[in-house]
């Protein structure tokens, strides 16, 4: 049995429910807190759905402490998830986080068990993700790495952290004009996207939770422990998905074990890991200022060795 509380947040999704509250069901946790958003005005099919999901996590056929935290009405993403999670916080001192399309390898819940241990009280790490978009690449010799990047299909942290969670994300306005944003955001790409994207989450404009618990994490200077392989896959990829609509890549990432758990000899940011997940995850490549700075450092390059292009010329003949 799993000692650590597992919070599961759920919504209308039953087919995904029933795969990951399998996973779940596996691991027989002591601890279980359910959050549940109601159905939505104009969506017809909402109420049966809802109460169909609702159904699957009813069937507790193990030594459970179950608490659930269900909304009447729709709250969406946004206040759904913040509300649900603060009332999580309320209840325990640490959870494992899943939401119903996250589905996990077993590995998961034993690398998040021991790390929720490990670091209960180390206030450099914040967050333990379960998610690894680094495309096969290992960013170190142990069995995870720590980044800045919190990545939240399948995660878990502390209360001592998400008490400092603001939905509202307040002292935004004042950040993004300190050095202290701008060390935290080196790269002025990556400033310029996290930037934009935290001007609409502060103006309302997008219904999300995770972007705020990001900047959470930077604005209090958090790690994340990341596992050197992917321990969770999305299932929720579709027409019925809130955000993940269109699949991409990462919705076929596979859910791999994980292997020894060896620990990091230190525990500091892993900058290469992290500017990967920034061009790959966020659009950092594909960026115009990206493209544009690489354009003009190619015509600098050129003036000041012009032998560099007859070089190029070569070598495409070459291959050719």
């Amino acid at each position: 049995m799993l000692n650590t509380p597992i919070a599961y947040i759920i919504f209308n999704r039953p087919r995904q429910t029933a795969q990951t509250f399998a996973a779940i069901r596996a691991q027989k946790p002591r601890h279980l807190l359910i959050i549940a958003d109601g159905p939505r005005k104009n969506h017809p099919t909402d109420i049966e759905r809802c109460q169909e999901t609702r159904a699957i996590v009813n069937d507790i056929d193990w030594p459970c402490h179950v608490q659930l935290n269900y909304s009447d009405e729709n709250l969406g993403c946004k206040r759904r998830v913040s509300s649900g999670l603060d009332w999580v916080f309320e209840q325990v001192e640490s959870a494992i986080v899943l939401e119903d399309d996250c589905l996990p390898n077993n590995d998961f819940f034993v690398f998040c068990d021991e790390l929720l241990q490990r670091y209960a009280t180390d206030e450099r790490v914040w967050a333990i993700t379960g998610n690894n978009f680094q495309g096969g690449r290992r960013r170190s010799d142990a069995a995870y790495y720590f980044s800045k990047y919190n990545h939240c299909w399948g995660w878990a942290t502390w209360r001592r952290a998400w008490q400092h969670y603001r939905v509202d994300i307040p002292y935004w306005p004042e950040w993004k004009e300190t050095k202290d944003w701008r060390k935290k955001t080196p790269d002025p790409v990556e400033r310029k996207v996290w930037g934009s994207l935290l001007d609409r989450v502060r103006a309302g404009e997008i219904d999300t939770w995770d972007y705020q618990w990001t900047a959470c994490v930077w604005y209090h200077g958090g790690l994340t422990a990341t596992p050197n392989v992917n321990l969770v896959t999305n299932i929720g990829f579709g027409p019925d998905a809130t955000h993940t609509v269109n699949a991409n890549d990462q919705a076929s990432l596979a859910a791999l074990p994980l292997g020894q758990l060896t620990h990091p000899k230190a525990i500091r940011q892993n900058y290469r890991a992290d500017r990967f997940v920034f061009n790959q995850n966020f659009g950092g490549s594909l960026h115009p200022d990206r493209i544009m700075n690489r354009f003009k450092w190619r015509v600098d390059q050129l003036k000041r060795s012009p032998k560099w292009l007859i070089k190029k010329v070569k070598t495409l003949f070459a291959n050719k």
